[in-house]
């Protein structure tokens, strides 16, 4: 997993220093703008008016050429003033003398401005192509350090977005290796749990086997049991043989005890003479008459075992 860069200046930094950098160099740029540019003053020519002569005889009028200045917003001379000159007045007629015409003497022209007449316009031409420059010059360079500042920072944001998705990648990674371990011990938990249960029963089959036979080598012992533990499936027909009243009186009890060896399925598999009743003949014919019957099973612990049982049985003679 690559390191995290921690000397490395925030977005919210490094936005914040660029806009500082490229506000100061605009506010560079408008006042570069605002300076008053030095503006070569050209003065015109002074241009004289022309100026009338007026002589009696005849007005001529002289004007000086006006030379054109390049780039100069053309002046409106104002009008020429007439320069009147006041007529001699008449004097008496005399004697008519001929006239002889003289040389038009050249007037002469005073140079200097008549600054009554002549409005002097300061052309003030804007030389405009420096400050073009100028501020072609300095939108460029905010331009170029705003186009590397922004690539600066799409470098950070890229560099930043390349950390955070190996970074995030690593998380899934670690976080699917994580899930991964935890599905494999919890498979691992439960076979071993699957294991334990089947050899938990396994052993308790094994008790119960070992118990089953302990018991089955128990009940093939017989158990004693007394009359009233008995209970009749099918009870026996007792009664007085013919051959026994021979030697009885008529209302004499006789009473015999016979001892029945009784299987796990109630049947009656030996009968013994216990007590006798005195009269032989009645004994046998007891023996014979109980094995018609048969008792429920005895059990002990809740298995049939084999049981013994002693039974009384009473005759009384017709």
């Amino acid at each position: 997993m690559g390191s995290t860069s921690f000397n490395m200046p925030s977005v919210k930094l490094t936005s914040t220093v660029m806009g500082c950098v490229v506000a100061l160099h605009l506010l560079t740029a408008i006042v570069l703008v605002m300076v008053k540019t030095p503006v070569i003053t050209i003065k015109p020519l002074e241009i004289t008016p022309p100026i009338e002569i007026q002589f009696v005889s005849e007005v001529t009028t002289i004007a000086e050429p006006v030379m054109a200045v390049a780039e100069v917003e053309p002046i409106k001379a104002p009008k020429p003033q007439s320069v009147s000159v006041p007529e001699a007045k008449p004097e008496p007629k005399k004697a008519v003398q001929p006239v002889v015409r003289k040389e038009k003497p050249k007037p002469q022209v005073d140079t200097k401005p008549d600054t009554t007449t002549t409005k002097i316009v300061e052309s003030k031409p804007v030389i405009k192509q420096p400050i073009k420059s100028q501020e072609s010059d300095a939108a460029a360079q905010a331009s170029a350090l705003a186009a590397d500042n922004e690539r600066k920072i799409l470098a950070a944001q890229t560099e930043k977005a390349n950390q955070q998705t190996h970074a995030k990648a690593m998380r899934e990674a670690q976080a699917a290796a994580d899930t991964k371990a935890k599905a494999d011990r919890e498979a691992q938990a439960v076979s071993d749990a699957k294991a334990a249960q089947a050899a938990r029963a396994k052993a308790e089959a094994a008790t119960r086997e070992k118990a089953n036979q302990q018991a089955a080598a128990a009940s093939n012992t017989p158990v004693n049991f007394t009359a009233t533990n008995a209970n009749w499936a099918s009870a026996p027909s007792f009664s007085f043989p013919a051959r026994a009243r021979r030697g009885a009186r008529s209302g004499e009890t006789f009473r015999v005890v016979l001892v029945l060896q009784v299987n796990k399925q109630g049947s009656i598999d030996n009968v013994s003479l216990a007590q006798s009743s005195g009269n032989a003949a009645l004994d046998r014919d007891a023996q014979q008459q109980v094995l018609s019957g048969k008792f429920k099973p005895f059990t002990k612990n809740g298995v049939p075992v084999v049981g013994n049982v002693t039974l009384p049985i009473s005759y009384a003679a017709p």
